[in-house]
């Protein structure tokens, strides 16, 4: 493991591995094919990072960071083992994940051709603040500190700024917010887990049990029955130029 990396990605390729889609991948596998169709035009061949529903649209090559059926390539996102101009589409899960997301976005830009597009969707800042702000406060009120618990996310102001620096011409970040409703957040931590987002941060620790069951209490009582989860999602969209 590298100590530089903020994620572990043995633990990354472990999850994924045995992730199922869940109904938010499928929301947002959804949207990432509606900008792709609403771009006006055809594209000869995509890559598909992480399984973004393109596949079927567009002439594709899968990549994912562990083997599935249908994948060619395993590798990360942060790490394309992708010709620069070799593609006309790149559609991208899973960045949030990225070790180097900003060195991704450069890679990914490299990798189309000119006039190729680039479409991404990722976890904005807002996502699962109800989880977080529970086990934050948890953690400090039991042990007086708070260790990392939740991967980062991207601030949607920030976003902007990302695929500018990256190159990318026309870059554009839309932002869609939805709630999920849970009884407890044993379920939402299901949930998580069966889609393969679970904690990979390098400097990780154990979770107490104590933490845990103080946390689902601070949980259980923002409401009576079910509780609002929000997802903040991020749709990213940039073109590589003639000259980019």
């Amino acid at each position: 493991m590298d100590p530089a990396d903020p994620f572990d990605r043995a633990a990354r390729r472990r999850q994924q591995r045995r992730a199922v889609p869940g109904f938010l991948h499928a929301a947002m596998a959804e949207e990432v094919a509606a900008r792709v169709t609403a771009a006006g035009r055809g594209f000869d061949l995509a890559l598909d990072i992480g399984g973004t529903g393109v596949r079927g649209r567009v002439a594709t090559w899968a990549l994912d960071v562990a083997p599935r059926p249908g994948v060619a390539v395993v590798a990360d996102p942060d790490r394309l083992p992708v010709a620069d101009g070799s593609v006309d589409l790149i559609a991208a899960f899973g960045l949030h994940a990225a070790g180097d997301l900003p060195g991704a976005l450069i890679l990914a830009r490299r990798a189309l051709a000119p006039g190729g597009l680039f479409v991404a969707a990722l976890p904005g800042g807002a996502s699962l603040a109800e989880l977080r702000a529970d086990l934050l406060a948890a953690e400090v009120a039991l042990t007086g500190r708070a260790a990392a618990r939740v991967m980062p996310t991207v601030d949607p102001a920030a976003a902007p700024a990302l695929l500018q620096r990256a190159g990318f011409a026309d870059p554009v970040v839309e932002v869609d917010r939805l709630t999920v409703r849970y009884a407890d957040p044993w379920g939402l931590l299901r949930d998580l887990r069966t889609a393969g987002e679970g904690n990979i941060l390098s400097a990780r620790e154990p979770l107490r049990r104590d933490v845990l069951a103080d946390a689902a209490r601070r949980f259980a009582a923002r409401a009576d029955g079910r509780v609002a989860v929000t997802a903040e999602i991020l749709y990213l969209t940039g073109w590589r130029g003639a000259a980019g």
